[in-house]
């Protein structure tokens, strides 16, 4: 009994260290030629400083003290975000009445401009009289920025008709297929794809987007879901799903641990299946994902990562990370 029983532990024992030696960053080659990139959330904007991190709130007041000019999703704050060294600026789009896509955030005028109204259910020309810096506050209830914004919503062909020095990524902020088609179909009249990192948000017009864009990456959060929750079953021996393949996945920095070869391991797996890694900010458990957006923040990202690093704060995230680098 003795002898089945030691024998039974010496085969555990050599089953753990090879799942360690497998799943191990220790001796992962080529660190050295690391690139950590970074992907600008809505450009250079004023971060939301509140509490109340529903899709339902206004993000418009309180921000944090305002040092700078620009407003989300706007030609000059991708500009700045490129000049700071993003690789990849994240921008937000609604299909217009006039079948214009806009580039907007909010579901609604109201929290943030001096318009009214469900955003995608106006024509572009009256977008474009508003002011997307209106209620941007600091609490200070001067609304400095006030008058400062009044024409800069830009369509999705005004962003794409610059020659950036990086790539777009863009945010679906509808659930409707026809606006992922439309976008598809203006994609290719333009043969501008090699300028879109990817697609993501809602799930009909993301999937409908990528059916007919050859090439083009995305997810929605079933995909991203069902890609990690195979990988967290199948991950230990070097198996990557089929939903983990030709995409990026949005890894949150407190669920990392949980992940197979984190972090060079599971950056070198799934690059070489197509996919690239963007480690954001740590998720809150009510579907909201934050970003990485102090020196705290960023100390907590492993060495030599060679993946995305998801920000509100480019301006703060990107020195540092050049420095390093």
């Amino acid at each position: 009994m003795r002898k089945k029983l030691k024998s039974l532990s010496i085969v555990l024992v050599l089953m753990v260290v090879a799942l360690w030696a497998g799943n191990t960053s220790l001796f992962v080659a080529g660190l050295e030629n690391h690139d950590t990139r970074l992907i600008a959330h809505r450009g250079v904007h004023q971060v939301y400083a509140g509490t109340d991190r529903s899709i339902d709130s206004c993000h418009a007041a309180p921000v944090e003290t305002i040092e700078h000019p620009f407003v989300e999703n706007t030609l000059p704050s991708i500009a700045e975000a490129f000049r700071l060294g993003a690789d990849v600026v994240e921008i937000d789009v609604h299909l217009t009445s006039d079948n214009v896509f806009a580039v907007f955030h909010d579901w609604t005028l109201d929290c943030r401009t001096d318009g009214t109204g469900v955003t995608h259910k106006q024509s572009f020309a009256y977008l474009q009289t508003l002011d997307v810096a209106y209620r941007i506050d600091d609490a200070t209830g001067t609304y400095p920025l006030r008058g400062q914004g009044v024409g800069l919503m830009p369509s999705l062909t005004d962003v794409l008709g610059v020659d950036w020095d990086g790539q777009l990524l863009i945010n679906f902020k509808s659930n409707r297929a026809e606006d992922g088609a439309e976008f598809a179909r203006r994609l290719a009249e333009l043969r501008m794809s090699d300028q879109v990192f990817g697609v993501y948000g809602g799930a009909p017009p993301t999937r409908a987007a990528i059916e007919m864009t050859p090439g083009l990456r995305g997810f929605d959060r079933a995909s991203l879901k069902g890609c990690l929750t195979r990988y967290l079953a199948l991950g230990w021996s070097g198996h990557i799903p089929e939903s983990c393949r030709d995409t990026f996945v949005v890894v949150p920095q407190n669920y990392t641990g949980l992940l197979w070869g984190w972090p060079h391991r599971f950056t070198k797996r799934l690059g070489a299946v197509g996919t690239d890694v963007v480690l954001a900010g740590p998720y809150d458990g009510t579907g909201f994902i934050s970003s990485i957006n102090d020196i705290d923040a960023l100390s907590q990202v492993p060495d030599a990562f060679d993946g995305y690093i998801w920000t509100d704060r480019i301006e703060v995230i990107a020195p540092r990370i050049m420095a390093e680098d």
